[in-house]
C-alpha cells in the first residue's frame, strides 16, 4: 500500500497497535489474518459503509461503534479492536482504509512465519512464485482470469502450491488471486515479497525500565541495539519499578541488564571492537 497523507499516519499505527499485539501478548496471528482479511472483503463489497467508516464528518466514536455493531460476533475481540482503531481514525482516500485492513492481514501472516521461523522460504517462495507467473504466459491468464470461479483459481493455486509451499505462502497467494482488487498479479506478489522482507528485517526489543523512558533515551537506546544487532529493532517498551537502578532488555532469548548509561556505553565499546 502506498498511502499519502492522513492515511500514511492512520496506516503507521495500525501497525504499531498489531505489533504490540502480536509481539507481546498470545495473541493468534493467523487467526487475526483470517479476521482481518475477511473484514477487508465485507468492505471491499459493501462501499455505503466503507464510506460510512471514512467520513472525516463522522464523529470517530461514532464510527467505532458502528464497527462494534456490525462485526461483533463475527471476528474476535482483538481484531474488532484494531478495525475499531481503523475507523477512528482520519483517512485520505476511503479506498485506504480496505488498502490498509489487507495489509495487516498479511502482516499477521508473516508474524505468525516469522515466529515459527518460516519467514526466510515464505519471502524465498514469493520471489520464485513470482518469476514463474512472469515466464508462464498461460498460468497467469489462469490466475487472473475474470471469467474463471474464484473456486477455480483457488484449486489451480492449491495443484501447484499445495505440500511444496509454507502455508503462509499458500494463505497470502490465494488471497491475492482470489481477491485481486483491481491489481496486477505481478504488482500483489512483488507487494507482498517486499512486505515480507520488511518483517524479515525487524527485531523486537522488550524493554521494561523503572521509570518511563524519554524520546532521547528511546532514540539513543533503538540505533545502539541496530548497530549491536545489524537490523531495525522495534522497541516494545514497558514500566517497571521492580527494575532498580534503570532498564532490562530482552532480545530474542539475550537479556541484557544494567542502567540505560551503562549499556549504552558498553554497546559503543563492543561496537568499536
Amino acid at each position: 500500500m502506498t498511502a499519502h497523507g492522513a492515511s500514511r499516519g492512520a496506516l503507521a499505527a495500525a501497525k504499531e497497535r498489531l505489533d504490540a499485539l502480536t509481539d507481546s501478548t498470545s495473541a493468534d496471528a493467523t487467526k487475526l489474518a483470517d479476521e482481518l482479511a475477511a473484514v477487508t472483503a465485507l468492505l471491499g463489497r459493501e462501499v455505503s459503509l466503507r464510506r460510512v467508516f471514512t467520513d472525516p464528518a463522522q464523529d470517530g466514536e461514532a464510527k467505532a461503534a458502528l464497527a462494534n455493531r456490525v462485526l461483533a460476533g463475527q471476528i474476535g475481540g482483538e481484531a474488532l479492536d484494531l478495525v475499531s482503531g481503523l475507523v477512528r481514525s482520519r483517512w485520505s482516500r476511503s479506498r485506504d482504509l480496505v488498502d490498509a485492513l489487507e495489509e495487516l492481514a498479511n502482516i499477521a501472516d508473516f508474524t505468525a512465519a516469522q515466529k515459527r521461523g518460516r519467514l526466510d522460504n515464505v519471502e524465498d517462495e514469493l520471489f520464485r512464485f513470482g518469476r514463474i507467473v512472469a515466464s508462464n504466459s498461460e498460468l497467469r491468464a489462469a490466475l487472473t482470469s475474470r471469467t474463471a470461479e474464484t473456486s477455480a483459481k483457488g484449486e489451480l493455486l492449491s495443484s501447484l502450491l499445495g505440500g511444496r509451499a509454507e502455508k503462509t505462502t499458500e494463505r497470502v497467494v490465494d488471497r491475492l488471486v482470489t481477491q485481486p482488487r483491481g491489481r496486477s498479479l505481478e504488482a500483489g506478489l512483488e507487494s507482498l515479497s517486499k512486505l515480507a522482507a520488511e518483517r524479515r528485517e525487524r527485531m523486537v526489543a522488550v524493554v521494561a525500565s523503572a521509570v518511563p523512558l524519554s524520546d532521547g533515551q528511546k532514540q539513543r537506546l533503538a540505533g545502539a541495539l541496530a548497530k549491536l544487532y545489524g537490523r531495525e529493532m522495534h522497541l516494545n517498551l514497558d514500566v517497571d519499578p521492580e527494575v532498580l537502578g534503570g532498564i532490562r532488555v530482552q532480545v530474542g532469548d539475550e537479556v541484557i541488564n544494567g542502567s540505560i548509561a551503562d549499556r549504552l556505553e558498553d554497546a559503543s565499546r563492543r561496537m568499536a571492537g
